[in-house]
């Protein structure tokens, strides 16, 4: 069965047909009515009618046709704007009866939406089990297999929301407007055309506008609008104020403005750069350090390694740009962090650049602080707790062992430009540690079987979202780990680690063990047993 195109429909006025008087025929001119439909109801006048429909119809906003269906209904009791014809049938009988098969072929025949229940056969569309808040609804279908399945899961997510998010809908959508009307204003000026006799020709009348320049100029609206939109944490974005959107907008306008070659304070200003390590991911790991530098910062700079936790930190003054860094896009998007970066230097701001992990390990942090250096800012490093060291630790694995491993390697499983590295020969007392690699396991593996010396049967671990609460740990070899992660599938960030320290706390017989989940930090300082793990299972 292929997927249902999913849309949203505007139903202002439209006329919906309900073929029926039960509680469902309730229940559809109710959804009708939310949604600014005029619902008519077909059914005898000696049938029952439910007694919330009964109601509708006595307070006149349901209209009752005491008759059954006839053919011509489909064409005659619609708009006149559609020359009749109704904009959706709903069958409220089932499909078991004759009359649901009938009504389907004819609605199929005349292009008319047609539900029938409990008949997904019949039907060529099915209602969602919706959410709404103000303009935000979410939908849920499980494409007619089970209402009440679709209405938990629905309930499910409606639950994990933060609240007042619809409220942030209509901001965020407010802001777009205002920002489409700037740039329809500025477009309005640059006009020979526009009619604005009296104020004259301005100053940059004749200055050359390129389609080109104005098509660059709106990629990056829209790119500084979607930032906000996609990274910003959602609680963060639930919680933004009238005035927020003043703020972001008058962001935006002193970003444009200084895009434009215009420098906010005439130059070079005194600005402050901090490069921070954030952490395996989990924000009680932060060091003081970091956490103070977070509250203390006019604009953050992030990649989408950084998890939401973190960014929830993050004052609702400060601005948050973060760089959608993705396979062939990395150093672009690099590019345009620093160039942000350097932009709110100059501007006199306290700018973080918050590093998963530790800045200096994988992390650019050398060339960050280079490349800021080399403009007269040199930055302040604070460290951060590495995911090469962190993650084995709360997956239960010393990376040293008396008698087991006595060395720690840490590598890289991506190159420059996504060049293969020069993977480590094989050594019995050694753990490596793979940071970006599970991408391209296959290879790697390949590589350290085959060339380096590596026995198939060596233990590993794939660690993913170390510290996070949906931390997970596959506990494998190197002969079994590719097909373990194709079966369980990817859960980014994450990283490998090979060695037998891998089984000094952990023993296994199958040929992988699924750990889900991460509580070590929950309890600390109450009594009681710390559950590092999530239950295990196995393959």
């Amino acid at each position: 069965m292929n997927p249902a195109l999913l849309t949203a429909v505007d139903s202002t006025s439209h006329i919906h047909l309900i073929v029926g008087s039960n509680p469902l025929a309730g229940a559809r001119c109710s959804r009708s009515l939310e949604v600014g439909a005029k619902p008519i109801v077909l059914a005898p006048e000696g049938q029952t009618v439910h007694y919330s429909l009964m109601k509708r119809i006595e307070e006149g906003e349901v209209q009752w046709l005491k008759r059954d269906f006839s053919d011509e209904d489909l064409t005659m009791l619609g708009r006149s704007e559609v020359d009749g014809v109704v904009d959706a049938v709903f069958v409220t009988a089932g499909g078991k009866q004759t009359q649901g098969t009938r009504i389907s072929s004819l609605c199929r025949r005349l292009r008319i939406p047609v539900n029938v229940a409990d008949a997904p056969n019949l039907s060529s569309f099915t209602l969602l089990s919706t959410h709404s808040d103000g303009p935000l609804q979410i939908g849920v279908t499980t494409s007619g297999k089970g209402c009440k399945l679709s209405a938990r899961i629905r309930r499910e997510i409606a639950a994990s929301l933060p609240s007042d998010l619809g409220s942030a809908v209509e901001r965020l959508g407010t802001l777009r407007r205002r920002i489409w009307e700037e740039d329809h204003a500025v477009e309005l000026s640059q006009d020979p055309e526009a009619e604005d006799e009296d104020m004259g020709q301005p100053a940059t009348f004749n200055k050359l506008v390129t389609a080109e320049s104005a098509e660059v100029a709106r990629g990056r609206r829209m790119r500084w609008l979607s930032q906000i939109c996609e990274y910003w944490p959602l609680r963060r974005l639930a919680s933004i104020s009238d005035a927020d959107v003043d703020t972001l907008f008058k962001d935006y306008t002193k970003s444009n403005t200084f895009k434009n070659g215009n420098p906010l304070n005439g130059g070079k200003g005194h600005g402050r750069i901090i490069l921070a390590g954030s952490g395996p991911g989990n924000p009680d790991l932060l060091t003081r350090a970091a956490h103070k530098a977070i509250l203390s910062a006019d604009l953050i700079l992030a990649d989408k390694l950084v998890p939401g936790p973190i960014l929830d930190l993050v004052p609702r003054r400060a601005t948050v740009f973060i760089a959608k860094k993705f396979p062939g896009n990395a150093d672009k998007a690099q590019e345009e962090l620093l160039e942000m970066g350097l932009e709110g230097l100059k501007a006199g701001k306290v700018v973080v650049r918050i590093k998963q992990g530790d800045p200096y390990i994988y992390g650019r942090g050398g060339e960050e602080h280079d490349f800021f250096s080399s403009h007269g800012y040199t930055p302040v490093v604070l460290p951060g707790i590495t995911s090469a060291l962190s993650a084995p630790l709360f997956a239960g694995i010393p990376a040293t062992h008396r008698s087991v491993a006595d060395q720690v390697l840490i590598c890289t499983g991506t190159g420059r430009k996504g060049a293969a590295p020069d993977h480590p020969k094989y050594v019995a007392s050694r753990t490596v540690v793979f940071l970006m690699a599970l991408h391209r396991l296959s290879s790697l593996i390949e590589n350290l079987t085959k060339e380096k010396g590596y026995p198939s049967d060596t233990p590993c671990a794939v660690l993913e979202r170390a510290s996070c609460p949906d931390q997970r740990v596959i506990r494998t070899t190197l002969e079994h780990v590719c097909s373990a992660v194709e079966v369980e599938g990817s859960r980014p960030p994450g990283l490998l680690v090979v060695g037998n320290a891998c089984t000094v706390l952990s023993k296994f017989s199958q040929k992988w063990v699924v750990e889900d989940g991460f509580k070590a930090l929950d309890n600390i300082g109450m009594e009681g047993e710390l559950p590092l793990l999530g239950e295990p299972t196995a393959a």
